[in-house]
């Protein structure tokens, strides 16, 4: 029997923006990248090394200029703008940096809203995005608002939030960024526990020690991978 296809393969994978006629800014100067199912991976590097675009590419929000991206086997270059919303929606879970809850709606409808746009049922809804509040600690909170909440509790509902649709890949955007070191520990707790039940995680920090919670570090340069290497704890 054959392996499976790695959850990404990202394949000398450049892009290019064009900010005027006369100047191309080269974000992203042959990446390649391979990251397997269950494998946690932080994303390091410094303003402008391309960790954000290639973010933007694993995410579906962004195609190369040039390479491939391949997500769960399927090559994102031949989809169109719905199907590749498509499959954003169905394999991919985002947590952002600042939360980006909707303020005026408690937790639990904040993490109903992906379902709500997947045309779910109110009571399979409402099912779900308590089962996913509660797995991420937030079960005493569900009616309370973002504003009633700390910054650790609404980083909490946005991981919830992301994984509402049982995607097999979570992408999270310096998600310790406007945290405490607390608010951190929690937050990566739950991290853990999602990789123990199989997820993919894909994270870009800018902190050495949120880094060192993954199994694998890439490093970027001037849109270049500089190194790749397993962590302390996946040697463990």
């Amino acid at each position: 029997m054959s392996a499976p296809p790695p959850v990404i393969a990202v394949e000398d994978v450049r892009r290019t923006y064009h900010v005027t006629d006369d100047l191309a800014v080269h974000a992203l100067d042959g990446v390649s990248l391979r990251i397997a199912t269950g494998e946690y991976v932080a994303i390091m590097g410094s303003s402008g090394s391309g960790k954000s675009t290639l973010m933007n590419i694993l995410g579906c929000l962004d195609v190369p200029t040039s390479g491939r991206y391949l997500l769960d086997g399927v090559d994102v270059r031949v989809l169109d703008e719905d199907e590749q919303s498509d499959l954003r929606n169905r394999k991919i879970g985002f947590v952002f940096q600042a939360f980006n809850l909707v303020p005026r709606t408690t937790a639990l409808a904040n993490v109903e809203l992906p379902l709500t746009y997947a045309g779910l049922g109110r009571g399979e809804r409402r099912r779900r995005a308590l089962h996913a509040l509660e797995t991420v600690g937030m079960g005493p909170r569900v009616h309370h608002l973002p504003s009633e909440l700390s910054g650790g509790q609404q980083q909490r509902v946005a991981v919830a939030r992301a994984i509402v649709t049982n995607p097999s890949l979570i992408l999270a955007d310096e998600p310790s960024g406007n945290l405490d070191s607390r608010s951190t520990a929690d937050v990566l707790r739950v991290f853990d526990e999602l990789i123990v039940e199989g997820r993919t995680i894909v994270l870009i920090t800018h902190e050495h020690d949120v880094a060192e919670r993954a199994d694998r570090v890439v490093h970027l340069a001037d849109g270049r991978v500089i190194s790749d290497q397993r962590t302390a704890k996946a040697a463990a």
